[in-house]
């Protein structure tokens, strides 16, 4: 039997090891949600709630455990606690506009017709989570879904291959009845056999272009929904009116948390000409401050990448971008747990940088960012439109109107302003171009695990 195996970032040692589910039985337990998914929908959506917010509680009252297993997996340092409280205003949001998000579209209830729409669950909602963030990316499909009536079935990255386990522990404990939710182990080619077999009704994907380009090749035909949250390249825009202070000090932490692993993290800034220099200095500085370390240390604020290959490619794009002309602002000497061909990389900002550079344009995601000095609004906004991806953008300025205007020109999902790196889950969370299709989170959020049932009942 093949195992799927995590190899720490830390020190490159096994950290867990399990093995990959059979197809028989993951053949009989799917069909085993299926049934048990139909007497989930019929109960009171209250009960659905309950249920699911405790689970999340269960899950809040593991954290300190789960802390320490995520520095162990991905390298994220203990000191930020892990993902607990986003996972809760997530979740405890979207459970308070249940009732009405799901609730009927009522078009007439008169003496001779009752004529509405219905939500009505999908079935089995099939969940592919990232390592980056394991638990915040997963809690945006898994919550709706099963308060929408699904039964939910959850797939974790290799690199967190306990996240999974963590919930399904959460659900046993919140009193969910058995088969409607299920943490599986899976290879790509087996995970690629249930889609084109159409053994789920939504499929729901964070990860790479290439991974989702393999889902939708292998749901093709099947006519199953799916919602795709791909790459990013998000850009931060600092105007001459921005409060200098407050936008270094976000974008360059929304550039360099998580060691740079973030869906939504500042890849690339635009700064207006007359807060350059400054701009660059201030960022300078706050950079070399960072301390580069064990992630059980509560000392340090910037761990190993989550996996050595991903720390290579992000020392590609800088060599590359420096032997093009690119500046390094940051000595590595004064990170020497730097050490190529491990997950540990100094954090890097680079100026003198342009578009012929892969590292403003490929996804980096690592701690790496480029900054350009630009002398308008219409130059910033045509820089943060020259990208395939489109998930967030920045905008640093005091006028809100003209932040809106800005916003309006650019190619993205979500317009921030004066803020970034942050997951309004009041707001639908979605992208355009390369970043993928569809919505999660909002009232959005729960029509993608559902579909519109109409009704048109004449009276006798």
């Amino acid at each position: 039997m093949s195992k799927i195996t995590c190899i720490s970032p830390i020190d490159c040692t096994v950290f867990a090891e399990r093995d990959v589910d059979s197809l028989d039985d993951l053949k009989a337990g799917l069909e085993r949600a299926r049934t048990a998914q139909t007497a989930w929908a019929a109960r009171a959506l209250e009960e659905r709630i309950a249920i699911v917010e405790k689970a999340v509680n269960a899950l809040e009252a593991m954290n300190d455990e789960i802390v320490v297993e995520l520095a162990h997996m991905m390298g994220r340092p203990v000191r930020y606690g892990g993902e607990i409280g986003g996972v809760k205003e997530r979740a405890f949001y979207m459970t308070s506009i249940a009732r009405d998000a799901l609730a009927p579209l009522e078009i007439e209830k008169s003496d001779a017709f009752h004529r509405f729409i219905a939500r009505e669950p999908v079935g089995v909602v099939f969940v592919v989570a990232p390592w980056n963030y394991p638990y915040l990316t997963a809690i945006n499909a898994v919550v709706p879904a099963l308060v929408a009536g699904n039964a939910v079935v959850l797939k974790h990255a290799t690199q967190t291959l306990l996240a999974g386990e963590r919930f399904e522990q959460a659900f046993a404990e919140a009193g969910l009845p058995a088969d409607l939710f299920r943490n599986v182990r899976l290879s790509h080619d087996l995970t690629e056999d249930l889609i084109r077999s159409r053994r789920f009704d939504f499929i729901n994907f964070t990860g790479s272009v290439g991974g989702g380009q393999a889902i939708e090749r292998a749901a093709a035909g099947t006519f199953v929904g799916i919602g795709l949250e791909l790459g990013g390249k998000d850009p931060g825009y600092v105007r001459e009116d921005a409060d200098l202070d407050a936008a270094v000090d976000t974008l360059i932490d929304g550039a360099m948390f998580n060691s740079g692993q973030c869906c939504c993290g500042i890849e690339r800034i635009y700064v207006h000409e007359s807060l350059y220099d400054d701009f660059v200095a201030k960022a300078k500085a706050i950079v070399e401050g960072y301390r580069l370390g064990n992630p059980l240390d509560p000392e340090t604020t910037l761990g190993p990448m989550a996996h050595k290959r991903f720390a290579e490619e992000v020392r590609a794009q800088i060599a590359e971008a420096v032997a093009a002309g690119a500046r390094a602002v940051i000595d590595p000497a004064l990170f020497p747990e730097d050490k190529p061909g491990t997950a540990w990389i100094a954090p890097q900002i680079l100026v003198d940088v342009d578009h012929s550079m892969r590292v403003m344009r490929d996804e980096s995601f690592g701690p790496v960012v480029g900054i350009m000095k630009v002398a308008s609004d219409d130059e910033a906004i045509e820089l943060m439109n020259d990208s395939e991806f489109g998930l967030t953008a920045s905008l640093w300025t005091n006028d809100v109107d003209k932040a809106a205007r800005i916003g309006r020109r650019i190619e993205t999902g979500t317009v921030f302003m004066n803020r970034c790196d942050y997951l309004d889950p009041a707001l639908c969370w979605t992208g355009c171009k390369q970043t993928g299709r569809g919505a999660s989170l909002s009232v959005l959020g729960y029509q993608s695990v559902t579909r519109p049932k109409s009704y048109h009942l004449k009276r006798a």
